[in-house]
């Protein structure tokens, strides 16, 4: 696992009220909002994520892990370090570690992204655009995340509407509003989600009815959504 002087950015946060559960602790789903917001600043930080905006191209997060040794609480202050850990393929790979204020470790995470011209939706390859200075671009992770089989889909346990809240500056379905399904669909009788890992498969739209499959498999507990025919999403989860 990487240590935080081999990260290139951090960005220092305070949980808040609107961000913890009934028991005091980071949401998971606002854990990755955390995430997600240091690696804007980190490509906003040399104008990389306005400019690749003004190309009218856009990241697309195509997987997702995120490790928990322990959720931070409600006015807690955390620093969330990332780093770009190269490309392979199609895909770029982006690290996360938050640390309290004792520097211990409370959760880590690795994701996988995809650049797409926003306008056809085509890929692009990433290796064209990154700067070397946010992403060292033949250097591969030793943790890649994993690309989930979808066997059996088990019962269906629940559906979705989508809302105008679950929406982002693109129109489709934020990628931590999967998270928060997932959670809703789990964690009544939990303690918490201690592993995830999600799979981002289709778009999501407004009004789209999602119905989500669960099954359970060695402690693993396996969440699929679907709109129609179509396969969305897929996340596996441990608990606490």
């Amino acid at each position: 696992m990487s240590a935080p002087e081999t990260f290139q950015f951090h960005h220092d946060f305070e949980i808040g009220s609107f961000q913890v559960n009934p028991s005091g602790n980071l949401r998971l789903k606002d854990l990755a909002d955390l995430f997600q917001e240091a690696a804007w600043r980190h490509a906003d930080s040399g104008d990389f994520g306005r400019n690749l905006q003004k190309e009218n191209r856009m990241w697309v997060l195509s997987r997702l892990e995120i490790k928990v040794n322990q959720m931070p609480v409600w006015g807690d202050e955390v620093r969330v370090y990332t780093a770009g850990r190269g490309v392979e393929g199609l895909f770029a790979f982006r690290e996360f570690l938050m640390v309290n204020s004792k520097e211990e470790e409370l959760a880590r995470g690795i994701s996988s992204w995809v650049l797409l011209d926003a306008e056809s939706k085509r890929i692009v390859k990433p290796g064209s655009v990154l700067p070397p200075e946010l992403f060292k671009i033949n250097q591969k992770p030793d943790w890649i995340p994993e690309k989930h089989r979808i066997r059996d889909l088990g019962a269906n346990a629940f559906s979705i509407k989508v809302q105008p809240s679950d929406l982002d500056l693109q129109n489709h379905v934020n990628n931590t509003s999967y998270i928060r399904w997932v959670e809703d669909g789990i964690l009544e009788k939990s303690k918490g989600i201690q592993f995830l890992s999600i799979n981002y498969l289709a778009e999501c739209f407004l009004r789209d009815e999602v119905s989500i499959f669960k099954s359970t498999s060695d402690q693993v507990i396996q969440l699929v959504g679907k709109v129609e025919e179509k396969t969305v999403f897929s996340a596996k989860v441990q608990l606490f």
